[in-house]
């Protein structure tokens, strides 16, 4: 993922969720490069290729070629910061067994994001 590459994506995330609004915000504020935003409510998941379940399971980061879904997709967005530490973080995330690791956490906070703080219901 390259900086350019970072600038022609989209982030879908469930926009109903407090808690994911809260991080897509946060990431926001402290990543220097972001792509567009949209939540699943405005997303075109038919045209993206994505189905309720998707959306409602993960992150999206969607690319011209490829489509990332969850640990992978903030990896994605790591890997397409300018800062070589961010960046350094994203391949890390990347690599097995912490790519593996990586995704048995961003399982389990999706799975009880109910119950962390900022969550509301709807999450």
């Amino acid at each position: 993922m390259t900086t350019r590459g970072l600038r022609n994506a989209l982030l879908v995330y469930d926009g109903d969720c407090a808690f994911c609004a809260l991080w897509v915000g946060r990431l926001q504020c402290t990543l220097k490069v972001f792509p567009r935003v949209t939540t699943s409510a405005e997303a075109d998941t038919e045209e993206l290729g994505l189905s309720d379940t998707d959306i409602r399971d993960y992150v999206w980061l969607i690319t011209p070629t490829r489509h990332m879904a969850g640990a992978a997709a903030f990896s994605g967005l790591l890997r397409g910061q300018r800062h070589w530490g961010w960046r350094f973080l994203g391949h890390l995330l990347d690599t097995w067994p912490v790519s593996l690791l990586a995704d048995i956490g961003y399982r389990l906070v999706a799975r009880f994001r109910h119950r962390l703080p900022a969550s509301t219901a709807a999450c």
